[in-house]
């Protein structure tokens, strides 16, 4: 089973371009199943009802999200009527929507588990034993488990990694918009990368307009942060997985334009 995981899809720009490339992507490289992050999805940041559905009807079959999960309000309802778009697990258990899912995919299910990391982020509870809860939860319905883990450090992401090897198929990080180059299989047959990057503009500093981050770092002040325009790219991950075993059999990194 291969499957697709995409970094973070940043604003208008980015979905319209992940909508133009990613059906002929999924068919070139035969990919049963595609986790994309949205959180970014919506212009201005965040993620809406109609962001999510625009990534939905592009190709995406789950979404994941991080910290700005609930930056817009209107995505509340939504998130707790569609099992198929994650906010983190690690979050309150009164907080709308769910961390995980499992999809059917006829010959076999697939487990997709959001959590969100807690090095400089104070409001979500400790990532390590959340996974082991989500984890054993997971694993009562299917051996083929993927977590989506956004955090900050690379540190967390790698101990993370090596705390779940063996007991998910991949883990893959995201938040930092930047494509990582350490894709591999590790020891105990999960497939890890640190971060799977970005969908959007290019030149940009994480999708946003270069020139406005470039300002608010010479002067200190307050800047909004509008989204670039511009050539895009697509980065992300490829794991394919024996569906027997649940056991991560290669990673290939992605990014083309």
């Amino acid at each position: 089973m291969n499957i697709l995981v995409l970094g973070d899809v940043v604003s208008g720009v980015g979905c319209d371009f992940l909508r133009k490339k990613l059906p002929s992507f999924k068919k070139l490289k035969s990919i049963d199943l595609c986790i994309v992050n949205g959180e970014n999805s919506a212009t201005g940041n965040g993620i809406t009802p109609d962001s999510a559905e625009h990534l939905f009807t592009s190709g995406a079959d789950i979404i994941t999200t991080g910290n700005h999960a609930f930056r817009r309000k209107e995505v509340y309802d939504y998130m707790d009527e569609n099992e198929f778009i994650l906010r983190p697990y690690n979050l309150s258990p009164s907080a709308p929507g769910r961390g995980i899912t499992v999809a059917d995919m006829g010959r076999c299910s697939v487990a997709v588990i959001n959590l969100m990391g807690n090095m400089y982020s104070d409001c979500c509870d400790n990532c390590f034993r959340a996974a082991d809860k989500a984890v054993r939860e997971a694993s009562e319905k299917t051996n083929i488990i993927l977590v989506d883990l956004h955090a900050e450090a690379t540190s967390e992401k790698k101990a993370m990694g090596f705390y779940l090897d063996g007991k998910v198929s991949a883990l893959f990080g995201t938040h930092t918009h930047v494509l990582t180059a350490d894709e591999r299989v590790l020891p105990g047959g999960t497939g890890y990368i640190t971060d799977i990057g970005m969908c959007g503009v290019k030149d940009s500093v994480l999708g946003v307009d270069r020139d406005i981050v470039i300002g608010k770092f010479l002067t200190g002040m307050p800047a909004r942060f509008d989204s670039a325009h511009g050539d895009c790219m697509i980065n992300g991950c490829i794991f394919t997985v024996d569906e027997k075993t649940g056991r991560c059999l290669s990673a290939e990194r992605v990014n083309f334009e």
